[in-house]
C-alpha cells in the first residue's frame, strides 16, 4: 500500500483553486499549482509552489500524482488534460472540480484510462468561502483512484460534506442536480420578495430574513446570504438581470430527453432568459394578438385594471 499524498497540484487558482489550495497548507499538506495569471502573493507567502508549466509541475510531484483541476467547463478542461497526459505517468490522478457536464466527464475518464491514468470528476459545492473553509465534494469515479485522493477531500471538506457518489460522471450529475435545485430555491425566494415587498404592508425585508434564518422549516444558507446581502446592498439599485453559465440547462436537456418531469427546475432557467429581456418579444406578441381577438388596449388600461381587480379578485 502505498503512502498517503501529501503534496499534490492544483490547475487554476482563482477563487475556487487558490481558497482551496491555502486550505490544503493550513491542513498540513503541499501544495504546488500553475495558473496562467499571476499567481497571487498570498499564495506565495502561504507556501504555494508555483510551477512555470506543466512539466515542471509534474517534477514536483511524487507518485502517483495527484492534479486538481479548477478552470472553466468545455474545452479548456480537454486542453489541458491534454496537456498533462504529455507529463503525467501511468497510476497518477487528475481530478476535475469544476462544473463539467457528466457525459463529458465519462469520456474523458475512458480516455485517459486508455493512457493509464485515472480521472475523477470532483464535483465542489459552497463557492469560494467552502473552498477557502470546508468544501462540499461530490466524487465520481472508480473505487481505487478515489480511495487515494479521499483522505485529502476529507480533510478540505466540512464536516460531512464528502460523498463518492457513485462511477465516472456520477459526481458531475449530483453536482449539477444541486445545481438545479439552487435555481429552483432562488426563485422561490424571488416570489417571496415580490410578495413581500408588493403585498400592501411596510415590511423590513433585512428583519424578515433575519427571522426566518433562525429556527423557521426554511431556514439556511439561501435565506442567511439573501439577509446578509440586505445589509450590504442597496436592493433598488441592483439591475434586474441575472446572468449565469448555462451548465443547469443540461439538466433540462436530459429531462426532456429522459421525459423526467422537472417543471421547477426548467421555469427558473426560464426566468433567468426572462430577466435578460427575451421576454418583453413575447408579452408584446400577446398584447397583439389579445388586441386582435378581442380589442383589448394596449399597455396599461385603468378601466382594465379596475374590472380585474374589483370582479376577479374579490374573493381573495
Amino acid at each position: 500500500m502505498s503512502d498517503p499524498i501529501r503534496r499534490f497540484a492544483i490547475v487554476g487558482l482563482g477563487k475556487m483553486g487558490g481558497g482551496l489550495a491555502l486550505n490544503a497548507m493550513e491542513k498540513g499538506f503541499e501544495v504546488c499549482g500553475v495558473d496562467s495569471h499571476a499567481v497571487s502573493g498570498e499564495l506565495t507567502k502561504a507556501g504555494l509552489k508555483v510551477a512555470g508549466d506543466f512539466e515542471a509541475l509534474a517534477a514536483q510531484l511524487p507518485r502517483p500524482r495527484f492534479v486538481m483541476l479548477y478552470v472553466p467547463a468545455g474545452p479548456p478542461v480537454d486542453d489541458i488534460l491534454g496537456q498533462l497526459s504529455q507529463v503525467l505517468e501511468p497510476g497518477d490522478i487528475i481530478a476535475d472540480g469544476g462544473n463539467s457536464y457528466w457525459g463529458d466527464s465519462i469520456r474523458r475518464h475512458a480516455r485517459l484510462k486508455d493512457k493509464g491514468l485515472h480521472f475523477i470528476d470532483a464535483g465542489t459545492s459552497g463557492g469560494p468561502s467552502g473552498a477557502r473553509n470546508g468544501a462540499c465534494f461530490m466524487i465520481g469515479g472508480e473505487a481505487g483512484p478515489v480511495a487515494a485522493i479521499e483522505p485529502i477531500l476529507r480533510k478540505l471538506a466540512v464536516a460531512g460534506g464528502y460523498v463518492h457518489a457513485g462511477k465516472s460522471g456520477a459526481g458531475h450529475f449530483v453536482k449539477l442536480v444541486h445545481n438545479g435545485i439552487e435555481f429552483g430555491m432562488n426563485h422561490a425566494i424571488g416570489d417571496g420578495v415580490e410578495l413581500l415587498r408588493h403585498g400592501g404592508f411596510d415590511l423590513d425585508m433585512e428583519a424578515i430574513f433575519k427571522n426566518w434564518s433562525h429556527g423557521s422549516v426554511i431556514r439556511g444558507w439561501l435565506v442567511e446570504l439573501f439577509a446578509e446581502g440586505l445589509e450590504k446592498e442597496k436592493f433598488d439599485a441592483i439591475p434586474p438581470y441575472v446572468e449565469d453559465t448555462g451548465e443547469v440547462n443540461w439538466l433540462v436537456q436530459v429531462a426532456v430527453d429522459k421525459e423526467i418531469a422537472i417543471p421547477t427546475i426548467s421555469l427558473a432557467v426560464q426566468l433567468l432568459f426572462m430577466s435578460r429581456g427575451s421576454g418583453e418579444d413575447c408579452a408584446r406578441a400577446v398584447a397583439l394578438l389579445r388586441h386582435g381577438y378581442g380589442g383589448h388596449p394596449f399597455g396599461k388600461d385603468a378601466r382594465i385594471v379596475k374590472e380585474r381587480k374589483t370582479s376577479r379578485l374579490t374573493k381573495i
